[in-house]
């Protein structure tokens, strides 16, 4: 009984890990036809497909290797240049103002963005409608 319990312990664990079955290019969303489950020991990946269909690739993830925590992200609301809402909002005062997004957000994201009547530099937090929210 003994030695049954060392040889179990000395195998190795494999769990699921989710492979690119595509090369899938980075600011491409992922879709259930670009993945598929290996059975493998890859530590740091992820083991369930629903973790990342639908996710953003921050990478290029390459066909047969394993998609790593990190390599995916929320999908981006607000490209880079894209002109955007911005609002001020303090007490009952609100304050908008067209801008240019100088960098790309999800919600939720803390991104920089140009004024473009007054040409500062400004930071705001991407909301789900688009919009930055200045802080």
């Amino acid at each position: 009984m003994f030695r049954l319990i060392c040889l179990l312990a000395a195998l190795p664990a494999y769990a699921d890990t989710v492979v690119a079955a595509r090369t899938i290019r980075p600011e491409e969303i992922v879709t259930a036809s670009d993945i598929v489950l290996s059975t493998a020991n890859s530590p740091g990946a992820y083991g369930l497909e629903s973790d990342v269909i639908g996710q953003e690739a921050r990478v290029v993830l390459y066909a047969g290797r394993p998609i790593r925590r990190g390599d995916v992200r929320t999908p981006a609301v607000v490209g880079r240049n894209a002109l955007v809402a911005l609002v001020y909002s303090q007490g009952g005062l609100e304050i908008s103002a067209e801008g240019r997004a100088l960098d790309r957000g999800a919600v939720g994201d803390l991104i920089s963005v140009l004024n473009t009547s007054s040409r500062n530099r400004v930071m705001g937090r991407v909301q789900p409608d688009g919009r930055v929210i200045v802080e």
